[in-house]
């Protein structure tokens, strides 16, 4: 296929959730035509299956610039900036209007789930005229197979439909699958429609991020309401500051209240609590299950009666898809390696970014690029206005005005907690924002200390906060 033929082909882009329609009015304002691929029913899938959550950041953050102009010159009135929507409304009010924009609809295909992504004619180890060649996009749909051909790829599948396991290897735990009819993975409608799966029951939540922390604090008020019912909190590591948050401290006030009222209940009471629990295995015991632990000074730690158990261990992405393509992942987050410095776990845990775009986002192979949660590999602390503008900056590197492709801004709240610091707890987290023991210019040139041969303070590599210690 000669160069204009493959630059006729519309542009793929892989999930219609929140990053993937933005991605797709980024084109159609650049004058590129998407194809939408989808898995779900609906766009927003991913969505749906938590609507009944109220996120943290409001509508501010949730809406992406691109999507408002479109969705504007349709007569569409955006909600309020400073109110805090539901995932559910960020569905009904948002997605699905930007979806039925008579550009995005053209191109959208629901119910094709994509089984993987190759180059027509070339398998990962071929090179003579490797770039030349358009993208080959499978997909699964109820009338079996599909294919589509496309001159550029984003791939905005997310990671929501692969949560993490139990157990604590990465793998899943020893009759993980036998008892999968107790387990929920993610954040199910405690207090809605799944009340009766836990109602007077004992559950155990596993998990140290917010969507353990709304699951334990739901359980908490059905608790209230119907006596009887049991909650455990399951942890691997002993460190809580992440999920407890920065408080009054944190720019997005909802993520710091939730955060404090998690910490009350642990205080009071309301809950057992088991860190350093590293699951190995679980068994039906009675009718219930038996959860054990790794071994610690020789005895294998067990938990004993639960009736369900919550997964609130993450998620991860699906690097099947481009087993065909030439990518470069960092070794343990799986997001890019230029991209991993900057959201590392390991280091960091803060929710604000250094800004990032397409030259962070790219691979080898040309002309694909991962966005949005999948981008950040395994990395917990994604954020959707941070997904706006990785889209934002690869829709114009791909029409070559390199100029805004580079010019990458982020602005985002604090979360006012970086590592094991709680800002509500600490005063002298009143010194955030600095560098190497000195005030930081900005977010994006605060560093972490780093050892030198003369002991004095260097800086490691960047970080993404600008509240380090």
């Amino acid at each position: 296929m000669n160069t204009n033929a493959k630059q006729a082909l519309p542009v793929a882009v892989l999930g219609a959730g929140p990053v993937g329609l933005a991605a797709a009015a980024h084109l159609i304002e650049r004058g590129l035509t998407p194809l939408l691929l989808e898995a779900g029913a609906s766009v927003g899938a991913n969505l749906s299956t938590y609507r009944h959550v109220r996120l943290f950041s409001p509508w501010q953050y949730n809406v992406d610039k691109a999507a408002r102009r479109l969705l504007q010159g349709q007569g569409w009135k955006a909600p309020a900036a400073d109110v805090l929507p539901t995932a559910g409304e960020l569905l009904d009010d948002y997605l699905l209007p930007l979806a039925g924009a008579p550009g995005i609809a053209a191109g959208l295909r629901l119910g094709h789930r994509v089984t993987a992504i190759t180059r027509v004619g070339f398998d990962k180890v071929k090179t003579r005229g490797r770039d030349g060649a358009p993208f080959l996009i499978r997909t699964e749909t109820a009338d079996g197979p599909r294919q589509f051909l496309a001159s550029r790829v984003i791939d905005a599948t997310g990671t929501w439909s692969h949560p993490n396991p139990l157990g604590a290897d990465g793998i899943p735990a020893l009759g993980e699958a036998e008892l999968a009819a107790r387990i929920d993975y993610g954040m199910p409608d405690v207090l809605g429609a799944a009340r009766a799966r836990f109602a007077g029951r004992r559950t155990m939540v596993v998990g140290a991020g917010h969507s353990a922390a709304g699951t334990l604090l739901a359980l908490a008020q059905l608790a209230q309401e119907h006596p009887g019912t049991g909650i455990v909190w399951v942890t691997r590591g002993s460190q809580l500051a992440r999920v407890f948050g920065g408080g009054e401290a944190d720019g997005l006030q909802a993520r710091g209240q939730l955060g404090m009222r998690l910490k009350a209940l642990r205080d009071a009471g309301g809950l057992a609590l088991h860190q350093n629990f590293r699951i190995e295995a679980l068994r039906e015991v009675d009718g219930r299950v038996r959860v054990i632990g790794a071994q610690v000074d020789g005895a294998a730690p067990v938990i004993d009666g639960i009736d369900r158990i919550v997964c609130a261990a993450g998620a991860r992405p699906d690097l099947a898809l481009t087993r065909e393509l030439r990518l470069r992942h960092d070794p343990w987050l799986e997001s890019t390696d230029a991209l991993a410095p900057l959201i590392d776990p390991n280091e960091h845990s803060c929710g604000t970014v250094r800004p990032h775009g397409h030259r962070e986002l790219a691979h080898p192979e040309p002309g694909y690029y991962a966005v949005g949660a999948k981008s950040y590999g395994r990395a917990p602390n994604f954020l959707l206005a941070t997904g706006y503008e990785q889209v934002r900056s690869v829709v114009a590197a791909l029409v070559g005005d390199m100029a805004a492709a580079d010019d990458v801004q982020l602005d985002l709240p604090e979360t006012g907690v970086c590592n094991t610091r709680l800002a509500y707890e600490d005063a002298a987290a009143g010194q955030a924002g600095a560098c190497c023991g000195a005030p930081a210019a900005s977010a994006a040139s605060c560093c972490e200390p780093a050892p030198s041969l003369s002991g004095a303070c260097g800086c490691g590599r960047p970080v993404e906060v600008s509240c380090c210690a």
